[in-house]
C-alpha cells in the first residue's frame, strides 16, 4: 500500500530549529535588510510665518489623505463686552454659503470630489474649521477654509436656522441623562466667575433672537484676523501648503472689512471660586419599564496650572493616576481600575455611580476636577468622600501607582496620536500657543522624567 498523501499546509514543528533562542537569527537565513529610518528631523513640525502674521505649521504623515484646517485663536472667554453664544452661533454657521459657494450642499459636493468632509469646533479659547481630504485637492481645500472663514454670507435664513438649531441643542442638554457637558460648564462658572474661561460657552436661550449679522461681524472684525490664526496640515509637503496659504490668505479682504481690531480682549483668567447649584426634576425624562435612576451629580474643582507652566505634565500625571469612571465599566487591561477613584471611592463605596478626575487647561489658568454621582440620599456622605480624596493627594505617591499612570498616560498620547485629526489639532493648538510644537518623544521623556515629589507638591498645592 503506498503512503497516505499529506494534504494541506506543512506547518513547522519545534524542531526544526531546536535549541534556538528567539532573540537570535535562525541560522541559513539570509540577513533581513531594513529600510533605512529616516531620522526624527522628517517628523519634525514646520512652522512658517507670512507677513501679515499668519502661521503655517505641517506636519508629514504617510497616506494619501490630508487634514488641513485653520484655528483661530477665538472663543466663548473672549465674549465679554459682546453677546454671549456668538462662537456657538459661528461654529453652527460654519461651511454655510461663502461668496464662492451658493450653499452648504454645494460645499460639500466640492469636497465630495476630493473624498473630503468638514467640521467645525469651537472651544473656550479656540475654533477650529478642518477639512479631510485627499491630499491632491490641497488647493481647493485652502480656497474653501479661506472662503468659510473670511466670506462667509451669513444670510438672513442661514441665521434663522441657526437659532433653531442651537434652541434644539440647549433642550437636548437639559434633558440628557449624561450631565457631563452641563457640568463642565457650571464649575468653570463657578471658578471664574464673569470673566475669561468662565464665561457661557453655550449661547443662553434669551440671546438666540439678539445674535444677527451685525453682531457677528462686529464680533469678527476683531477676532479673526491673520495674527490670531495658523493655518495647520497633516500628510501634505510644507512648501505646497505656505504656497497656497500665500494664495489665499495673505492680503485677502474679509467681508466684514480690513479695518484694525481695536477692541480684543486680552483679559488673564481671575479664579474666584464658587458654587453653582442647579435643582433638576428628572422623573418624565426617565419612564419605561427600567427608569434611568434619577441621581445627584456634583463636581469639585481646584486651580490647577496653564498648558505654559512646567507643572503641566505633573498634573497630567496627578490626573491619571486619580483616574476612576463608571461603576458599569467593564474592567480590562488599561481600563483605570488600579486608579485611586477606582480603588478608594467605587469599590468600597457600592451605592456611587460615578467617580472621574478631569483636567481642563488653558493658557494662563487650568482646573483639577473630580465628577461623583450618587442617589440624591448620599449626597452628604458622597461630598465628604471625594474631598477626602483631594486631601490625600497631598499624602504619600506609591511607586508602583505613579510608574503605572506614566505608563498609562504614555500610551494614551501615542494612541491618540495615532489619528491624523488628533495630530492636525496637536500640531495646531501648540503653534498657536507657543509657535513650536513639542514632539511625541520629547512629551513622553518629560512625562517619564515624573518623581514622586512632584506629584506630590501638587497634591499638597492644591
Amino acid at each position: 500500500a503506498s503512503a497516505p498523501l499529506r494534504c494541506g499546509r506543512s506547518y513547522s514543528a519545534g524542531g526544526v530549529s531546536p535549541g534556538v533562542p528567539l532573540s537570535c537569527p535562525l541560522p541559513g537565513v539570509p540577513k533581513a535588510v531594513f529600510a533605512a529610518t529616516e531620522g526624527r528631523e522628517r517628523f519634525e513640525t514646520r512652522v512658517t510665518a507670512l507677513e501679515n502674521g499668519l502661521r503655517v505649521a505641517s506636519q508629514r504623515k504617510f497616506g494619501q489623505f490630508c487634514t488641513v484646517g485653520l484655528l483661530i485663536n477665538s472663543g466663548s472667554r473672549h465674549e465679554a463686552k459682546y453677546l454671549s453664544g456668538i462662537s456657538h452661533f459661528l461654529e453652527k454657521l460654519a461651511f454655510s454659503s461663502t461668496a464662492q459657494f451658493g450653499s452648504k450642499d454645494e460645499i460639500l459636493l466640492t469636497l465630495e470630489k476630493h473624498g473630503g468632509i468638514c467640521d467645525c469646533q469651537a472651544s473656550r479659547d479656540t475654533i477650529m474649521y478642518a477639512v479631510s481630504a485627499d491630499a491632491k485637492g490641497l488647493d481647493t481645500v485652502v480656497n474653501l477654509l479661506a472662503d468659510v472663514a473670511l466670506q462667509p454670507r451669513l444670510s438672513d435664513e442661514e441665521i434663522e436656522m441657526t437659532r433653531m438649531a442651537i434652541r434644539f441643542e440647549l433642550e437636548d442638554l437639559n434633558m440628557r441623562p449624561d450631565p457631563e457637558p452641563l457640568l463642565t460648564e457650571m464649575i468653570h462658572a463657578a471658578a471664574y466667575r464673569e470673566n475669561t474661561v468662565g464665561l457661557n460657552r453655550f449661547c443662553p436661550v434669551e440671546n438666540t433672537n439678539k445674535i444677527d449679522r451685525q453682531v457677528l461681524h462686529s464680533y469678527l472684525r476683531n477676532y479673526y484676523t491673520p495674527d490670531r490664526m495658523v493655518l495647520a496640515g497633516v500628510g501634505i509637503e510644507h512648501e505646497q501648503l505656505v504656497e497656497c496659504a500665500k494664495k489665499y490668505l495673505l492680503g485677502v479682504e474679509p467681508v466684514w472689512g480690513s479695518a484694525q481690531a481695536k477692541d480684543v480682549d486680552r483679559s488673564v483668567a481671575q479664579y474666584t471660586g464658587g458654587i453653582v447649584k442647579v435643582e433638576k426634576d428628572m422623573s418624565d425624562v426617565s419612564l419605561g419599564p427600567t427608569p434611568i435612576p434619577e441621581l445627584t451629580h456634583i463636581m469639585i474643582g481646584l486651580e490647577s496650572c496653564s498648558f505654559l507652566e512646567e507643572d503641566f505634565i505633573p498634573f497630567a500625571v496627578l490626573n491619571m493616576m486619580m483616574g476612576g469612571g463608571g461603576s458599569f465599566s467593564a474592567g480590562g487591561p488599561g481600563k483605570g481600575m488600579f486608579t485611586r477613584l477606582y480603588l478608594n471611592v467605587l469599590n468600597r463605596h457600592h451605592w456611587m455611580y460615578n467617580a472621574t478626575s478631569y483636567h481642563h487647561s488653558y493658557e494662563d489658568t487650568g482646573l483639577l476636577c473630580i465628577h461623583a454621582s450618587a442617589d440624591p440620599k448620599q449626597v452628604r456622605e458622597m461630598v465628604e468622600i471625594i474631598t477626602r480624596e483631594f486631601i490625600l493627594m497631598a499624602g504619600a505617591v506609591g511607586e508602583v501607582e505613579l510608574e503605572r499612570a506614566k505608563t498609562q498616560l504614555k500610551s494614551m498620547l501615542m494612541m491618540n496620536l495615532e489619528s491624523r485629526p488628533v495630530i492636525f489639532e496637536d500640531v495646531g493648538r501648540q503653534v498657536l500657543a507657543t509657535n513650536t510644537r513639542k514632539l511625541p518623544h520629547e512629551l513622553c521623556a518629560l512625562i517619564s522624567d515624573q518623581r514622586k515629589a512632584a506629584v506630590k507638591r501638587l497634591g499638597s498645592h492644591t
